[in-house]
């Protein structure tokens, strides 16, 4: 019999929607799609978009599980049955299959800010210590802005944190080594930067970090699902992404993973009905004797360090097609189809006076270039109908799984 507290806990994506994903394997062969994948998306009917970086359009499928929950929730009959959504069991084994990780070390979260600021407060660093040697943070500043953002008003508080500046559009590694001690606890960085795509080596930030007694968050959203990602073979100890960009999910809902063994050192700093398994009451009429007023069955998981309230439904159902999907096509594949079509831009964008601030080892989609004329470049595009990422001085270009040579030459033509 389910509680109140259960109801509330595992409404999750129709049953028809979980029994459907969990039939099918969430791993495949690398390379097991051809690509581009054009008619799995409507997007190419409305415009050329090389702007997956920003946010990646919805496929068919995924939208019609995401339909299928809609309706399901419109009926207002509630068919789960058991504690745990089937659902929310494969879409949390579904992106731990991603990174190689445990389910068990997966936690639903709502953004890859919030999975970092959980981290965050979990190592004990919002504030500076009281006593003793003072822990610092070392990030950089090819991170994301609304980390910069976290770390600078931790500096206000009088957090010692070193923020490595970039040498031109990288960031060297020397530098990192220089702002690590041994009073580090945690290296925080994008492992690809959302500016140009530059990529950290995550095993060699890990080692780094691990050789100062410190750990390793990295921020994922621009990598995780577009570029093989191994959280065993690098030591990554922590690693956040929403599923909005390259998982093919929507705003709402994200993961953050940490290594099993890091999770008992962690300080619980904030507390939800999602961190225990079961709970009895010691207070009402008929209850068993216990300590007042209730007794919890903890969960030693990410999850139970982690999870706070309840999650997008809508998302989920959504990421039940997507993460299966994204394994079907091979990680690995989807990188070499984007890399293709980023060799032709590598070679033909400094022709028309865009220069490649991309490094040639940039391991994800993103492919940036310098612009002289934003004003005059954005009416062109617009123009055109070719929809890519412009800030000042600079140009975005990704591509994805549906687009292909064509999309480059209408972004070339619109240019030249």
């Amino acid at each position: 019999m389910l509680s109140r507290r259960s109801l509330i806990k595992n409404s999750g994506a129709a049953i028809v929607a979980a029994k459907s994903l969990l039939s099918a394997p969430i791993a495949s062969a690398e390379g097991a799609t051809t690509l581009p994948v054009r008619d799995a998306f409507v997007t190419p009917q409305f415009e050329v978009c090389l702007n997956n970086a920003r946010w990646h359009p919805l496929s068919n499928s995924a939208r019609k599980a995401t339909e299928s929950y809609l309706d399901y929730k419109a009926r207002g009959v509630f068919n789960q049955t058991s504690l745990t959504s089937p659902t929310s069991i494969a879409v949390r084994q579904g992106f731990a299959s991603l990174i190689n990780a445990h389910a068990d070390e997966v936690a639903f979260v709502n953004s890859t800010t919030a999975g970092e600021n959980l981290v965050v407060a979990a190592l004990g660093l919002t504030r500076p210590a009281t006593s003793g040697p003072q822990p610092n943070i070392v990030t950089d500043a090819m991170h994301f802005e609304g980390s910069l953002y976290l770390y600078s008003e931790l500096r206000k508080r009088g957090v010692d944190v070193r923020i490595v500046k970039p040498r031109g559009w990288v960031i060297d590694r020397a530098d990192i080594e220089r702002a690590v001690d041994k009073n580090t606890r945690l290296i925080a960085v994008s492992q690809v930067s959302w500016i140009n795509g530059f990529t950290h080596d995550a095993k060699w930030l890990a080692d780094l970090a691990h050789a100062h007694g410190a750990k390793l968050f990295l921020d994922a959203v621009q990598a995780a699902g577009c570029m093989p990602i191994d959280v065993r073979a690098s030591g990554v100890d922590f690693l956040a992404s929403a599923s909005y960009k390259w998982l093919m999910g929507d705003f709402g809902l994200g993961f953050l993973y940490a290594r099993a063994d890091v999770l008992p050192t962690l300080e619980r700093t904030q507390w939800s009905f999602r961190q225990f398994s079961e709970m009895q009451y010691h207070a009402l009429p008929g209850d068993p004797p216990g300590p007042y007023p209730a007794t919890f069955d903890q969960l030693q998981t990410a999850a139970g360090f982690f999870e706070l309230g309840t999650y997008a439904n809508a998302v989920l159902a959504t990421l039940s097609d997507s993460l299966p999907w994204i394994q079907r096509m091979g990680v690995a594949n989807i990188q070499a189809h984007a890399h293709t079509l980023n060799t032709t831009l590598r070679r033909e964008m400094p022709r028309l006076g865009y220069e490649c601030i991309t490094p040639e080892d940039a391991g994800a989609s993103i492919l940036s270039f310098r612009v002289a004329d934003a004003a005059k470049t954005a009416a062109k595009l617009k123009a055109a109908n070719v929809d890519v990422s412009l800030n000042p001085g600079r140009m975005r270009v990704s591509p994805s799984v549906y687009n292909h040579e064509g999309d480059i030459q209408a972004l070339l033509s619109a240019l030249a």
